[in-house]
This record gives C-alpha cells, structure tokens and sequence, in this order.
C-alpha cells in the first residue's frame, strides 16, 4: 500500500529510505504475479488525455503498469533502480533503463506521458515534478497513482500485532493497523502541491478509481512479503506474520474481500 511522505524532523522521508526503496527485486517474480493491476477506466483516461502515446514509465519495476499502457497502444520506456526488477520487465518485452529517476539522463527524449504506478513516494520530491515537466511534451501528461488497501479489521489487527513482535525497532511497526483514506489523500494533494511549485503545469486534478477483488488464504499471503515493510525482514520473522495473518484468514473461513481504492494525481504540462 502506498506509503505516505512523512513531516521532518522525524524518521527518513521514503526517498531517502534507498535500501528499502530498492529490495522489491529480492523477489521479483513474486511481486510479478502476486501484485495488482490498475483499473483500465485510469490507463484508459490518462492515455485520452494526452497528445502522444509514448510512455516514461517511472520505477516501473516487473512493468505491471507499463504492459497495460502498451496494452492500450503506448510505446513504454521504463526507468528502474533495481536490476532484478528491470531484468523481469525485459523478459516482458518491455525496454527498461536502469537508474533513480533523479539520476536517469534523457538524453534529449521527450514524452507524451509520464507516469509512476505505486513508485512516486520513492522518488526526490525536489527533483520528481520538475523532472517530468523537463521531459514532457507541451500538452503531455503526468499521471501519479497508487493502491490504498486495507484488509478487514481481524487480518490487519493480527498482522500489526505479529509484526511489532517481530520487529519492533522499525518504522513500520510504530503504524496503526488501518489507515483513513483521508491519510492517503493527503499524500496525494502534497503530489498536487509539488506538481503547482513547478509553475509548469495546468492545475492537477485528482482522481479516485473503487473496486474490488476477492483473495484467498495463499494469495494474501504471497502478497504479503512483497509489501515495504516485508521485503527486508529475516525468513523465520517473515514466517511469524504469515503465519498470524493466515491464522486470521482461516477464521474468516479462509478468503475475504478486498475493497481497493486506486489514487491518482494528474496534470497536463503547459506551453510555456
């Protein structure tokens, strides 16, 4: 689930936070069939809603996002921190560079669309918005989104549980067990925020895509260790949350439904 910027002084801001940022790929092929598409009526609509259908795809990662906008009839270029991921997303077809976006070069290319699918709290917020303006077309469109998910009451409450027990000192277990949507918001309006500073965008709109999707016992679970404050920890105590969280699905009767919400920020370079 989307992980929010957080105020300083305090623990480091996501960006910061590299070694987590770029362990995804310690398991890529699980992160490839065990995460989530995103709603075809969002790659639908931003593809719309912009002048050409080349793609700079930002942490693309496995390209789970960037095969729904080729999809859609885009040419995706996706920009990567992690081999792995990167390695996994070629062998999709996909063309992947390997590099931090605040680090990539462009080398002159310039794109009808930018997007970041799940990765964007990953990204230098001094450095992402400008960044894409610079490689925006005028009239082109940048797209930033992202899952909210939060299991029913009893599964979350028993992973919160098992993972202050399994790992106390980390960041992620100082967390309540659910979240406000509201919370998920606000880290959407300060992408607005930043997108605004850059004085080259018309006025970023926000969008909002519900659904649902029903999961089992296994499948939560192999989703589960592919999540930010799971990709780092140890096996044995990887095993004691999958373990509680699977003990809380049985007694749900072994499945339940997820309510998703899909977040968007989106804005269309000017002109000038």
């Amino acid at each position: 689930m989307p992980t929010l910027p957080r105020e300083q002084p305090g623990p480091p801001q996501p960006h910061e936070a590299r070694r987590t940022a770029e362990s995804f790929g310690a398991d890529a092929r699980r992160y490839d069939e065990a995460r989530p598409s995103y709603p075809a009526g969002l790659v639908d609509r931003i593809v719309a809603g912009s002048p050409g259908r080349d793609v700079l795809d930002v942490g693309c990662g496995t390209g789970i996002a960037a095969r729904q906008f080729r999809s859609a009839g885009c040419t995706v270029l996706g920009v990567e921190p992690d081999a792995r991921m990167a390695d996994l997303a070629r062998a999709h077809g996909l063309r992947v560079e390997v590099a931090s976006f605040e680090a990539w070069d462009p080398a002159g290319r310039t794109f009808g669309m930018v997007t970041a699918a799940q990765s964007w709290h990953w990204v230098d917020p001094a450095v992402g918005a400008a960044k894409a303006a610079r490689v925006l077309r005028p009239g082109g469109r940048l797209a930033v989104f992202g899952h909210v998910f939060e299991p029913p009451a009893e599964v979350a409450e028993a992973f919160a549980a098992a993972y202050r027990r399994v790992a106390p000192g980390s960041p992620f277990s100082g967390r309540p067990a659910r979240r406000p949507l509201d919370m998920y918001r606000a880290g959407y309006a300060k992408n607005a925020d930043q997108v605004r500073a850059t004085g080259r965008f018309h006025e970023p709109e926000q969008w909002q895509f519900d659904w649902e999707r029903p999961y089992t016992r296994d499948e939560w679970l192999n989703l589960l260790p592919t999540t930010g404050g799971l990709t780092r920890l140890r096996p044995d105590r990887l095993a004691a949350v999958l373990s509680a969280v699977g003990e809380a699905i049985d007694a749900l009767g072994g499945g339940f439904t997820m309510q998703y919400t899909t977040l968007a920020t989106s804005a269309v370079r000017t002109t000038a």
